[in-house]
């Protein structure tokens, strides 16, 4: 490259792409790993070429891309539909366009995507791989979660698409939590427990009202929904690698909860 470089073809543009490296939208955030191969790639090719960062977009940003592409298909696009679209696909601009032209296909003359299409579309297909996921670690089976685990994350997007793992198993989470609350037994008393936007995909309505009932109390379900919350603060920032976090949090979620400790209060001398 260095010998091209110093007598390059006129007549030629030599491009490098370097997606094996994710940049958050604030570049502070970047990934251990990805900053040290980003570096490398500027001390040894920043010599003889031009280096054009692609961040990932903010939120607000790619719901607004979203609408605008959409007005430009003559297509509307709800907005809960919208940040549902980004949120479940990490943010990811390839695999939100990608989705999108599905969806306008999908929804044809009615040229109105609502957020029941994006989760018929997008997320059933995520969520059967997940309530394999969730339905392993409610059972506290901790080999089939890590199998489960690795399944994912070596089809489909990987562990670029992890913060999108996240959501939908923190939302699940949310879910058992209500269907613990409100006691849910079948699937009528379920669509009356949730609500437009956060009900579960028909497939899985019977498996969700099994798993939630796994647990004992609602401490391990809020439990299992903080454990969720630390990974995804892990993953935003400088973890070695998102595969290490999403599998400490499958060994975290498989374990047994410690028993509540009883507070004794103490009696002092006067």
């Amino acid at each position: 490259i260095e010998q091209y470089c110093k007598d390059p073809n006129p007549d030629a543009v030599l491009i490098f792409v370097a997606d094996h490296i994710s940049i958050p939208a604030d570049a502070r955030r970047i990934d251990l790993t990805d900053k040290e191969r980003y570096e490398r790639i500027r001390e040894s090719l920043g010599r003889y070429c031009a280096i054009v960062e692609l961040g990932r977009v903010e939120e607000s940003d790619a719901v607004r891309w979203i609408q605008e592409y959409c007005g430009s298909r003559e297509v509307k696009m709800e907005g809960d539909a919208g940040r549902e679209l980004v949120d479940s696909l990490g943010g990811d601009m390839m695999m939100i366009s990608n989705e999108l032209e599905k969806l306008i296909l999908y929804v044809g003359e009615k040229k109105r995507i609502t957020l029941g299409d994006v989760e018929t579309m997008v997320l059933a297909a995520k969520q059967r791989s997940l309530y394999e996921l969730t339905d392993a670690i409610s059972a506290r089976d901790r080999t089939r979660a890590l199998e489960t685990l690795d399944a994912i994350l070596t089809t489909g997007d990987g562990d670029e698409a992890a913060i999108g793992h996240l959501y939908m198993l923190a939302k699940t989470f949310r879910q058992m939590l209500v269907i613990l609350e409100r006691n849910v037994r079948d699937q009528r008393m379920l669509w009356a427990a949730l609500w437009q936007g956060f009900r579960v995909p028909p497939f899985a309505a019977d498996d969700i009202i099994r798993q939630a009932r796994r647990y004992k109390s609602k401490r391990e379900l809020t439990r299992a929904i903080r454990l969720v919350a630390k990974a995804d603060l892990a993953l935003r920032s400088n973890a070695p690698t998102k595969r290490l976090v999403l599998e400490k949090l499958v060994l975290d979620l498989t374990a047994e909860p410690k028993p509540e400790t009883e507070w004794m209060q103490e009696e002092l001398g006067v």
